[in-house]
């Protein structure tokens, strides 16, 4: 996440005070940090409550939906830290890469797994303490996710290099996943993790296919993530206000 706080003058110039941009101080952004802080809560909060209701933590934690929400919850704890300590902001690199996967998170959720007619439902009855854990992980903590990447985030810090580096987890998950239920005993329950996955309902030929669709459109997500933070507008508001009117072209 670049902060919309961050410096824009080229390395080598000067600030509106003369100093070197390099020594530009960025200033503390406390609502960055303090909804930087709730995102990773709640991401948090999401995994510690369906910690609690599991009564299998190895299979818990082959989800793709906990792995994700642990990045979240580790990359936005940093980016909070940084910028109410007036810290450079993390690289777009990693904080693309958490956008990236909450998003297939969510999406693959609403949209692939509770959705009947997509053929790889996992509709199923959940405990109170699964149904908030179940919100938080796969609701609230994309959507606070691109909150704040399109309103506290400065637009342009992913480059198109980026979309090809943060395939290489999602990649990687499918031989984890695939290893995994072949190391356990055929009719364990949650073998497999997700449907689009199993290969006793489609076989490795069916399942190359299904990776090959979901590789696909993983890609061309994170394709439209790059693109569209290239022509995003610059929202500016009281999160990224560092000094006072007419002091500096950056307010």
């Amino acid at each position: 996440m670049l902060d919309p706080t961050s410096p824009t003058t080229r390395p080598g110039t000067s600030d509106s005070t003369g100093a070197p941009a390099s020594a530009a101080p960025e200033g503390r952004r406390p609502f960055a940090a303090a909804f930087r802080a709730l995102v990773a809560l709640a991401a948090l909060t999401g995994i510690v409550l369906d910690t609690i209701d599991s009564d299998d933590l190895g299979r818990l934690f082959s989800y793709f939906t906990i792995q994700s929400n642990i990045l979240v919850a580790v990359t936005f704890a940093f980016s909070a830290h940084r910028a109410w300590t007036a810290r450079p902001a993390l690289s777009p690199r990693f904080t693309g890469a958490a956008l990236l996967f909450i998003s297939i998170t969510g999406l693959v959720f609403h949209f692939v797994l509770s959705n009947d007619a997509s053929g790889f439902s996992m509709t199923s009855e959940r405990t109170p303490l699964e149904s908030i854990a179940n919100q938080l992980l796969h609701t609230v903590t994309p959507l606070a996710a691109a909150f704040d990447w399109l309103v506290i985030t400065a637009p342009g810090g992913f480059l198109l290099r980026h979309a090809v580096q943060w395939l290489v987890y999602p990649l990687l998950y499918l031989p984890f996943a695939l290893i995994r239920g072949a190391l356990l005993d055929p009719g364990t329950d949650g073998r497999y993790p997700y449907p689009f996955l199993d290969v006793d309902l489609h076989g490795y030929a069916g399942i190359a296919t299904n990776a090959v669709v979901f590789g696909l459109a993983f890609f061309g997500l994170a394709l439209s993530l790059v693109l569209l933070d290239r022509v995003r507008p610059h929202l500016r508001g009281p999160w990224n206000r560092i000094s006072s009117t007419g002091s500096s072209p950056l307010k």
